[in-house]
């Protein structure tokens, strides 16, 4: 019978540095005031022995947990998923905050919380107190939500709110969604559209009012009217038919419209085609997200691209950093979004 192979153990990387326990365990714990020479003999101990240190006893040799929690709104995520429509939003957060988490020897855990129930205290409590989070990153809308924001520096825990610049605590991001809408504008006001509607998102989510904010912006400063030329939808993709119907039933007609997301654009895409309007000849489109929905939509969609994975990292590496180094209020993060052209945009018919 073979023999199991010999765990690696603290005490193995010790006798292999020849350090003390303490010196190994303040290294695999990346505590301050370790001499960077010191540091780097430890670790290729680490390396040369394999040694992989063990989250429980990691967690009770002190106060952290490793573990970095993501919250994602309940209704919407679940809804995306059971319709198979889904975007990659999940997908591009866990990306982007999982990667980084490794780096630094934590793991994410992503939880799904529905922002406007009545047990909202109750159940954010209750995966803290499940998970004992070293940190928590809040999406939209959760990051706006004053409840959510209030319980959690009630509770001293180190947050981080992506999409919210909205008073309160936490360590804010933004993807500058009005120079992002702006973007779009500028981009169909280039190709000579005069009658440029805008598809926004819901209220609850701060975003979408900066969105519209970006593309009034450009249409004022280009002289442009944008009266009746405003619909909101949920982001779902009905909302997006129901937009579309909307904008393209006016005696002066949309040739152009920005959509504040993927599935609402698939929603407009759908009425064009039923109305006889070509894309991107009678019809131009710009999208926000660029989910693979997009690059595979016929014609591909022209798209603002959304650096979730980016901003999630970020995230990530602020939490832990004001962990170690507290910072008190900070200034907001941002990191652009961009725009990828392709094959719905064209000059003004």
């Amino acid at each position: 019978m073979a023999k199991r192979p010999r765990a690696i153990t603290i005490r193995h990387v010790a006798a292999d540095a020849g350090v003390s326990l303490q010196t190994v365990s303040r290294v695999v714990n990346k505590a301050p005031n370790v001499r960077p020479e010191m540091m780097q003999r430890v670790q290729e101990s680490i390396d040369r022995l394999g040694y992989v240190p063990s989250l429980a006893a990691q967690r009770m040799a002190g106060a952290h947990s490793y573990f970095i929690l993501a919250l994602n709104d309940r209704e919407r995520t679940i809804a995306e998923w059971r319709s198979r429509q889904g975007t990659d939003w999940v997908d591009q957060m866990l990306l982007g905050g999982m990667l980084t988490c490794a780096e630094h020897g934590y793991r994410m855990i992503i939880e799904l919380i529905d922002t406007h129930s009545d047990q909202l205290e109750r159940e954010l409590l209750a995966a803290i107190a499940a998970v004992q989070p070293d940190g928590i990153i809040l999406t939209p809308p959760h990051s706006g939500n004053s409840r959510i924001v209030t319980l959690l520096e009630d509770q001293g825990i180190s947050f981080a709110r992506i999409g919210s610049l909205r008073p309160g605590g936490g360590i804010k991001l933004t993807m500058d969604d009005d120079r992002a809408a702006r973007l779009a504008t500028e981009h169909l006001i280039g190709l000579g559209h005069r009658r440029i509607g805008f598809v926004a998102g819901p209220a609850d989510y701060e975003l979408s009012g900066w969105r519209v904010d970006g593309w009034q912006a450009a249409m004022v400063d280009a002289g442009l009217d944008t009266t009746d030329l405003l619909a909101t939808g949920d982001f779902s993709h009905g909302s997006g038919r129901t937009a579309a119907t909307q904008l393209l039933s006016l005696d002066q007609r949309a040739t152009a419209l920005v959509v504040s997301n993927d599935q609402m654009t698939l929603g407009v895409l759908e009425v064009a085609r039923e109305r006889g309007l070509a894309v991107p000849r009678e019809l131009s489109l710009v999208s926000f997200d660029d989910t693979p929905a997009m690059r595979h939509a016929d014609p591909p969609v022209t798209a603002i691209v959304q650096p979730i994975a980016e901003v999630a990292s970020c995230a990530v590496r602020l939490i832990i950093e004001e962990r170690r180094h507290s910072q008190g209020d900070a200034a907001p993060v941002t990191i652009a979004a961009g725009i990828v052209h392709r094959q719905t945009t064209a000059p003004a018919p």
